[in-house]
């Protein structure tokens, strides 16, 4: 089993990193004047998502759903967290939508939403990361 949390958390670490991301690219998307600039932008959010954000995400999910199953942790910390990992998989969704507009040159959003969207999953990773290693209740 603890090669199995080995590769959750670097699963876990790895999809973190282009969550983090992926909104910092909808910034600079939003803020880019050139054409040549946008389809940079566009390449660059694709492959995050096809390549390393949405792998990440399913490992993500099944390593934590064999340590469940493993371990058969429970309690009102675990509720907690998986409520908030479902936030995460809605974001992740999120961020595939705005993939898709902009991929057809729809922005219904300036690059100052884009940064305050940056900041959410930093949050909701902290609150996780606490439930997991505090287990408040």
């Amino acid at each position: 089993m603890l090669w199995i949390k080995a590769f959750h958390i670097v699963s876990i670490i790895s999809w973190m990193a282009a969550i983090l991301y992926m909104p910092r690219l909808f910034v600079y998307h939003s803020m880019s004047e050139g054409e040549e600039s946008r389809e940079r932008f566009k390449v660059m959010q694709r492959k995050l998502m096809n390549g390393i954000m949405t792998p990440a995400m399913v490992a993500s999910l099944v390593f934590g759903f064999w340590l469940w199953l493993g371990y058969g942790f429970c309690g009102g910390w675990l509720h907690a967290k998986l409520a908030l990992v479902v936030l995460l998989v809605i974001f992740h969704f999120w961020c595939a939508a705005t993939i898709r507009k902009l991929a057809r040159d729809e922005n219904p959003h300036g690059h100052v939403f884009y940064r305050w969207m940056n900041e959410l999953p930093a949050v909701v990773m902290i609150a996780i990361v606490i439930l997991v290693v505090v287990k408040p209740f």
